[in-house]
């Protein structure tokens, strides 16, 4: 069963957190995950949302290695949620774990933003993703601010979308020379109205700005690419791998 959750009413969740007991261990860090606040395709009435699979599958491999995560969104506050299988059983547990889905509710806005708070900024996917967030001048300060620090970009699927526009202060795109990817044209339906309402096409202007973008014919089988400090997913399958790629490189301290 898949859902979409719009926040647009009140909604009561069972208190079993997971989130709550991870306050207790020592805390290593912050990661700032960046979301969209788009309901819907372009200005079409075609629901979209952010992909729920991949917050979670990389918030809970993060938060249990004692980090801490912070949600911000263009506008701050609520957002859509989609994609979502209850079947599966790590997003069931989420989506009854009111601590996390409050944070859903209440993301921070980027003036609330300090930049050197953070270690590493992840953009999330899902058809939200290609609106709001690409072309928001302070989301790109504030992620360029992180990895001046030393700190990692890192994107999932349609959240590679966030990443187009973001320049090094020598005035050359951060994933210029380097190997990055993201959700390819190849299982895009460029004749659906959904893509028709795409600002662009995320393996395009990459390819177009001197990124070595490339990804799996296959699919769903957890690619990605590190690059440094640059991490890249696929796919929701990939979520888990770019999470865990972030923590090694923070690890390793690599340049």
């Amino acid at each position: 069963m898949r859902l979409l959750i719009l926040f647009c009413s009140v909604i009561i969740f069972t208190n079993c957190s997971k989130t709550s007991t991870i306050a207790n261990n020592t805390l290593k860090g912050t990661i700032l995950f960046i979301v969209s606040n788009q309901h819907y395709y372009g200005n079409t009435d075609i629901n979209t949302a952010n992909h729920f699979a991949e917050i979670v599958f990389a918030y809970d491999v993060l938060v249990n290695k004692g980090y801490q995560v912070d949600f911000v969104s263009p506008e701050g506050g609520a957002i859509p949620i989609g994609y979502l299988s209850t079947s599966d059983s790590l997003q069931k547990q989420y989506l009854y774990d009111f601590d996390f889905m409050k944070k859903l509710k209440n993301t921070l806005s980027p003036e609330t933003i300090n930049a050197s708070n953070y270690k590493a900024v992840y953009y999330v996917g899902g058809g939200a993703a290609m609106f709001g967030v690409p072309e928001n001048k302070s989301i790109q300060n504030i992620t360029m601010s992180i990895y001046n620090n030393a700190g990692i970009v890192s994107a999932i699927c349609h959240g590679t979308a966030g990443i187009v526009n973001l320049k090094t202060n020598d005035g050359n795109y951060l994933y210029t020379g380097k190997q990055v990817n993201g959700f390819p044209d190849v299982f895009e339906n460029k004749n659906a109205n959904y893509y028709k309402t795409f600002p662009f096409s995320i393996e395009e202007i990459i390819t177009k700005r001197g990124g070595n973008f490339s990804y799996s014919k296959e699919g769903w089988d957890n690619y990605y690419k590190t690059d440094g400090r640059l991490i890249t997913g696929q796919d929701p399958t990939a979520a888990a791998s770019v999470a865990k790629q972030i923590i090694n490189v923070l690890n390793t301290g690599s340049k």
